[in-house]
Protein backbone atom coordinates (compact mmCIF):
# COMPACT_ATOMS: atom_id res chain seq x y z
CA UNK A 1 0.00 0.00 0.00
CA UNK A 2 1.02 3.69 -0.73
CA UNK A 3 1.39 5.39 2.66
CA UNK A 4 1.53 8.77 3.20
CA UNK A 5 3.91 9.71 6.60
CA UNK A 6 2.37 13.33 6.54
CA UNK A 7 -1.37 11.92 6.98
CA UNK A 8 -0.07 8.95 9.45
CA UNK A 9 1.56 11.47 11.65
CA UNK A 10 -1.44 14.06 11.93
CA UNK A 11 -2.51 12.40 14.97
CA UNK A 12 1.19 11.30 16.32
CA UNK A 13 0.23 11.38 19.98
CA UNK A 14 -2.63 9.21 19.72
CA UNK A 15 -0.75 6.32 17.83
CA UNK A 16 2.11 6.37 19.80
CA UNK A 17 -0.21 6.10 23.21
CA UNK A 18 -0.44 2.02 22.37
CA UNK A 19 3.33 2.17 21.86
CA UNK A 20 4.58 3.42 25.54
CA UNK A 21 2.32 0.32 26.55
CA UNK A 22 4.20 -2.22 24.22
CA UNK A 23 7.54 -1.05 25.80
CA UNK A 24 6.32 -1.12 29.59
CA UNK A 25 5.87 -4.77 28.56
CA UNK A 26 9.66 -5.42 27.42
CA UNK A 27 11.71 -7.37 29.47
CA UNK A 28 14.75 -5.19 29.68
CA UNK A 29 18.01 -7.23 29.60
CA UNK A 30 21.67 -6.17 28.09
CA UNK A 31 22.71 -7.69 24.70
CA UNK A 32 19.53 -8.63 23.54
CA UNK A 33 18.87 -9.14 19.29
CA UNK A 34 15.73 -7.17 18.38
CA UNK A 35 13.56 -7.25 15.66
CA UNK A 36 10.59 -4.67 15.28
CA UNK A 37 8.28 -5.54 12.34
CA UNK A 38 6.46 -2.56 10.80
CA UNK A 39 8.77 -0.05 11.88
CA UNK A 40 6.97 2.52 10.30
CA UNK A 41 9.09 5.62 9.93
CA UNK A 42 11.66 4.80 12.49
CA UNK A 43 10.85 7.20 15.13
CA UNK A 44 9.67 4.40 17.98
CA UNK A 45 12.25 2.09 17.09
CA UNK A 46 14.76 4.37 18.05
CA UNK A 47 13.02 4.81 21.48
CA UNK A 48 12.78 1.42 21.77
CA UNK A 49 16.11 0.85 20.68
CA UNK A 50 17.34 3.54 23.71
CA UNK A 51 15.69 1.11 25.77
CA UNK A 52 17.52 -1.92 25.55
CA UNK A 53 21.30 -1.10 26.82
CA UNK A 54 23.94 -2.73 24.60
CA UNK A 55 21.47 -4.55 22.04
CA UNK A 56 21.29 -4.86 18.70
CA UNK A 57 17.54 -3.61 16.90
CA UNK A 58 16.61 -4.22 13.34
CA UNK A 59 13.48 -2.43 11.76
CA UNK A 60 11.78 -3.27 9.12
CA UNK A 61 8.87 -1.75 7.01
CA UNK A 62 7.27 -2.73 3.52
CA UNK A 63 6.90 0.89 2.35
CA UNK A 64 9.37 2.89 1.05
CA UNK A 65 7.83 6.02 1.72
CA UNK A 66 7.23 5.52 5.61
CA UNK A 67 11.56 4.60 5.56
CA UNK A 68 12.28 7.45 3.59
CA UNK A 69 13.83 9.21 6.75
CA UNK A 70 15.00 6.62 8.44
CA UNK A 71 18.16 7.36 8.66
CA UNK A 72 17.66 10.48 11.09
CA UNK A 73 16.62 7.53 13.59
CA UNK A 74 20.04 5.02 13.15
CA UNK A 75 22.33 4.93 15.57
CA UNK A 76 25.01 2.71 16.15
CA UNK A 77 23.07 -0.83 16.90
CA UNK A 78 20.27 0.37 14.90
CA UNK A 79 19.51 -0.16 11.68
CA UNK A 80 16.35 -0.75 9.10
CA UNK A 81 15.63 -2.05 6.10
CA UNK A 82 12.74 -2.45 3.42
CA UNK A 83 11.08 -5.90 3.99
CA UNK A 84 8.15 -7.25 4.16
CA UNK A 85 6.32 -8.76 7.71
CA UNK A 86 5.86 -11.92 4.71
CA UNK A 87 9.31 -11.75 3.49
CA UNK A 88 10.81 -12.13 7.21
CA UNK A 89 9.13 -14.78 8.28
CA UNK A 90 10.66 -17.01 5.07
CA UNK A 91 13.85 -16.04 7.10
CA UNK A 92 15.24 -18.95 9.58
CA UNK A 93 16.91 -16.08 11.89
CA UNK A 94 15.75 -16.33 15.49
CA UNK A 95 15.64 -13.12 17.95
CA UNK A 96 15.60 -12.52 21.68
CA UNK A 97 12.57 -9.91 21.32
CA UNK A 98 10.07 -9.88 18.61
CA UNK A 99 8.54 -6.62 18.97
CA UNK A 100 5.27 -5.23 16.47
CA UNK A 101 3.51 -2.36 16.51
CA UNK A 102 -0.16 -1.86 14.89
CA UNK A 103 1.95 -3.63 11.71
CA UNK A 104 0.62 -7.14 12.01
CA UNK A 105 -2.89 -6.59 10.87
CA UNK A 106 -2.09 -6.19 7.30
CA UNK A 107 -0.59 -9.35 7.32
CA UNK A 108 -3.58 -12.45 6.03
CA UNK A 109 -3.78 -15.63 8.05
CA UNK A 110 -3.29 -14.77 12.00
CA UNK A 111 -3.76 -18.52 12.85
CA UNK A 112 -0.27 -19.26 10.78
CA UNK A 113 1.71 -16.18 10.85
CA UNK A 114 1.28 -16.24 15.41
CA UNK A 115 2.77 -19.36 15.42
CA UNK A 116 5.76 -18.48 12.87
CA UNK A 117 6.24 -15.54 15.04
CA UNK A 118 6.32 -17.33 18.00
CA UNK A 119 8.99 -20.01 16.22
CA UNK A 120 11.23 -16.62 15.85
CA UNK A 121 11.16 -15.88 19.19
CA UNK A 122 14.79 -17.98 20.83
CA UNK A 123 13.94 -19.75 24.59
CA UNK A 124 14.28 -17.32 27.18
CA UNK A 125 13.29 -14.54 24.40
CA UNK A 126 9.57 -12.31 24.06
CA UNK A 127 7.09 -11.24 21.73
CA UNK A 128 5.16 -7.99 22.34
CA UNK A 129 2.81 -7.26 19.84
CA UNK A 130 -0.25 -4.35 19.59
CA UNK A 131 -2.35 -4.41 17.21
CA UNK A 132 -6.15 -2.47 16.14
CA UNK A 133 -8.98 -4.85 16.55
CA UNK A 134 -10.33 -4.12 13.40
CA UNK A 135 -13.20 -6.32 13.70
CA UNK A 136 -14.36 -4.57 16.91
CA UNK A 137 -14.16 -1.26 15.33
CA UNK A 138 -17.29 1.18 14.01
CA UNK A 139 -14.40 3.14 11.17
CA UNK A 140 -13.61 -0.30 9.96
CA UNK A 141 -16.90 -1.88 9.58
CA UNK A 142 -18.53 1.44 8.32
CA UNK A 143 -16.21 0.97 5.43
CA UNK A 144 -17.03 -2.77 4.30
CA UNK A 145 -20.64 -1.51 4.70
CA UNK A 146 -20.17 1.25 2.09
CA UNK A 147 -17.78 -1.30 -0.22
CA UNK A 148 -20.69 -3.17 -0.56
CA UNK A 149 -22.89 -1.25 -1.55
CA UNK A 150 -23.34 0.24 -5.88
CA UNK A 151 -21.81 1.38 -7.53
CA UNK A 152 -18.74 0.73 -5.13
CA UNK A 153 -19.81 -2.97 -5.26
CA UNK A 154 -19.25 -3.52 -8.63
CA UNK A 155 -15.90 -0.69 -9.15
CA UNK A 156 -14.14 -3.16 -6.34
CA UNK A 157 -15.38 -6.40 -8.26
CA UNK A 158 -17.72 -7.50 -4.61
CA UNK A 159 -14.03 -6.62 -2.20
CA UNK A 160 -14.09 -5.73 1.12
CA UNK A 161 -11.49 -6.04 3.04
CA UNK A 162 -11.52 -9.08 5.45
CA UNK A 163 -9.68 -7.80 8.65
CA UNK A 164 -7.15 -11.04 9.74
CA UNK A 165 -7.44 -10.27 13.36
CA UNK A 166 -8.57 -12.53 15.76
CA UNK A 167 -10.39 -12.52 19.07
CA UNK A 168 -7.97 -12.47 22.03
CA UNK A 169 -9.11 -15.90 22.79
CA UNK A 170 -8.05 -16.91 19.49
CA UNK A 171 -4.39 -15.66 20.12
CA UNK A 172 -4.10 -16.56 23.69
CA UNK A 173 -5.05 -20.26 22.70
CA UNK A 174 -2.12 -19.83 19.64
CA UNK A 175 0.30 -18.94 22.17
CA UNK A 176 -0.40 -21.40 24.25
CA UNK A 177 0.15 -23.99 21.34
CA UNK A 178 3.18 -22.16 20.85
CA UNK A 179 4.72 -22.91 24.18
CA UNK A 180 5.07 -19.77 25.47
CA UNK A 181 5.43 -20.45 29.19
CA UNK A 182 3.65 -17.10 30.47
CA UNK A 183 1.31 -14.71 28.46
CA UNK A 184 -0.33 -11.51 28.75
CA UNK A 185 -3.61 -11.03 26.30
CA UNK A 186 -5.73 -8.01 26.98
CA UNK A 187 -7.99 -5.61 24.28
CA UNK A 188 -8.16 -2.05 25.67
CA UNK A 189 -9.78 1.11 24.71
CA UNK A 190 -7.70 4.22 23.62
CA UNK A 191 -10.02 6.94 23.56
CA UNK A 192 -9.95 9.26 20.41
CA UNK A 193 -11.14 12.80 21.34
CA UNK A 194 -11.40 14.76 18.23
CA UNK A 195 -12.51 17.85 17.26
CA UNK A 196 -15.36 16.47 14.72
CA UNK A 197 -16.42 13.77 12.44
CA UNK A 198 -14.01 15.53 9.95
CA UNK A 199 -10.74 15.07 12.24
CA UNK A 200 -12.34 11.48 12.76
CA UNK A 201 -12.18 10.58 9.13
CA UNK A 202 -8.73 12.01 8.93
CA UNK A 203 -7.52 9.50 11.11
CA UNK A 204 -9.15 6.38 9.30
CA UNK A 205 -7.85 8.13 5.61
CA UNK A 206 -4.29 7.42 7.02
CA UNK A 207 -4.68 3.93 7.82
CA UNK A 208 -7.80 1.60 7.07
CA UNK A 209 -8.85 3.51 4.27
CA UNK A 210 -6.03 3.15 2.12
CA UNK A 211 -6.91 -0.45 0.37
CA UNK A 212 -10.26 1.03 -0.85
CA UNK A 213 -9.02 4.22 -1.83
CA UNK A 214 -6.18 2.24 -3.93
CA UNK A 215 -8.83 0.27 -5.54
CA UNK A 216 -10.85 3.04 -7.04
CA UNK A 217 -10.56 5.57 -9.47
CA UNK A 218 -11.54 9.00 -10.86
CA UNK A 219 -15.42 10.29 -9.39
CA UNK A 220 -15.51 6.60 -7.55
CA UNK A 221 -12.74 7.40 -5.36
CA UNK A 222 -14.13 10.85 -4.98
CA UNK A 223 -17.97 9.78 -4.65
CA UNK A 224 -16.30 6.43 -1.76
CA UNK A 225 -14.47 9.29 0.25
CA UNK A 226 -17.83 11.52 0.17
CA UNK A 227 -20.06 9.21 1.11
CA UNK A 228 -17.76 7.74 3.87
CA UNK A 229 -17.21 11.67 5.14
CA UNK A 230 -20.79 12.15 5.33
CA UNK A 231 -21.89 8.94 7.70
CA UNK A 232 -18.86 9.75 9.65
CA UNK A 233 -20.93 12.78 10.27
CA UNK A 234 -24.16 10.93 10.47
CA UNK A 235 -23.01 8.62 12.91
CA UNK A 236 -20.87 11.15 15.35
CA UNK A 237 -22.97 14.10 15.49
CA UNK A 238 -21.54 15.59 18.54
CA UNK A 239 -18.31 17.81 19.06
CA UNK A 240 -15.62 16.98 20.33
CA UNK A 241 -15.57 13.22 18.84
CA UNK A 242 -15.65 10.39 21.35
CA UNK A 243 -14.29 7.46 19.74
CA UNK A 244 -13.35 4.05 21.46
CA UNK A 245 -10.72 2.76 19.35
CA UNK A 246 -9.99 -0.59 20.30
CA UNK A 247 -6.49 -2.26 20.24
CA UNK A 248 -5.29 -5.87 21.14
CA UNK A 249 -2.01 -6.35 23.60
CA UNK A 250 0.01 -9.70 22.93
CA UNK A 251 2.98 -10.28 25.22
CA UNK A 252 4.54 -13.79 25.52
CA UNK A 253 7.84 -15.63 26.87
CA UNK A 254 8.93 -18.37 25.13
Amino acid sequence: MAWNPETYNKFKSERFAPFYDLLDLVKVKPGLQVIDLGCGTGELTRKLADKLPDSQVFGIDSSSEMLIEYEAYEKTHLSFAQRSIEAQMEISQQWDLVFSNAAIQWVNNHHELIPTIVSKVRSGGQLVIQLPAQHHNISNQMLNELAAEEPFRSALNGWTRTSPVLDIEDYAQLLFEGRCRTMTVFEKIYPLVLQDANALFDWVSGTAMIPYIEKLEGDLRENFTSEYKNRLAARFTKCPVFYPFKRIILEASI
